[in-house]
């Protein structure tokens, strides 16, 4: 919900801006090619500054420390497992990071796949053996060789694009309809406003359920990923002992998707960003 209410809140903020931007450019808002291409600009545009921005909000975020330099056995092993994993996966070698958190959790972010972050919390450190550790390191650096973070951005995008086209487009339609005729007033300035503000939270809801549900496929994946580079045993264990840990996840909503834990709360299994862990270590079971 709190990504929902953000994208309008950062959608209202620009649309006068850009609106300007793209009256000067001839585009008229109006018909339906010149909202096309005012969506396409809010929707890709913001979902890829985004993207461009991650590796910075996630730092801000969580308080990430980079290891620049490893400072004591336990920071040498991380550097060096995140090394010797990304050239397994064949991916240049990420940005590592700890950040301060009771949660055992990870996550990664960045948007290329040659210039990541992976991050993990000190609880994680802490409280498994390095073997799982490992085993989550691997399914972030999985998360990273299949680009998920690009294609999340690119579904994203499409998807603000559709909210924002439909959304005014449907708004045009009542505001024809109240007006009856080219010379009545509508639903003027700030009632348009209202109704597409509505009508975007009614879109982005659905939107979000088809960004949610790409986001627990993709989660498979990286813990397929993870077995292949670690051993499906090991995430399997790694796994468990989550179930152990199982209170709710403190990532930040902006990098929640991205991490090891499941995010709690939300409407059951629609909208969460993770499948349950008893499905995905049936689903390693499996292989």
């Amino acid at each position: 919900m709190f990504r929902i209410v953000l994208f309008l809140a950062t959608n209202l903020a620009i649309i006068v801006l850009l609106g300007i931007v793209l009256t000067i450019l001839g585009i008229d808002s109006r018909n339906t090619s010149g909202l096309l291409v005012m969506a396409a600009v809010f929707g890709m545009g913001g979902s890829f500054i985004s993207l461009a921005m991650s590796k910075w909000i996630a730092k801000k975020a969580t308080g990430a420390r980079v290891i620049v330099s490893p400072g004591n056995p336990t920071e040498q092993w991380l550097h060096d497992t995140v090394r010797r994993m990304a050239q397994q996966a064949e991916i240049g070698m990420p940005e590592v990071a700890i950040y301060d958190s009771p949660d055992l959790n990870a996550f990664a972010t960045g948007m290329k796949r040659d210039a990541a972050l992976v991050a993990v919390s000190t609880a994680l450190l802490q409280n498994m053996p390095r073997d799982e550790v490992e085993a989550v390191l691997a399914h972030e650096i999985s998360h990273v060789a299949c680009g998920d973070m690009v294609t999340m951005a690119l579904i994203q995008g499409v998807l603000n694009t559709f909210v924002i086209l439909l959304s005014r487009l449907a708004a045009n339609i009542i505001n024809n309809f109240i007006s009856g005729d080219e010379e009545g007033e509508g639903l003027g300035f700030f009632g348009y406003m209202a109704v597409t503000i509505v009508l975007e939270l009614v879109f982005g809801l659905f939107a979000s359920i088809i960004a949610m549900w790409f986001s627990r496929r993709r989660e498979f994946t990286a813990d397929r990923g993870a077995a292949y580079l670690t051993g499906k045993d090991k995430m399997i264990r790694a796994l468990q002992r989550l179930q152990v840990h199982h209170e709710p996840s403190h990532l930040p909503e902006q990098v929640a998707a991205f991490g090891i834990r499941p995010k709690e709360g939300g409407l059951a299994g629609l909208f969460r960003s993770h499948p349950p862990l008893e499905d995905r270590i049936a689903a390693l079971q499996k292989l």
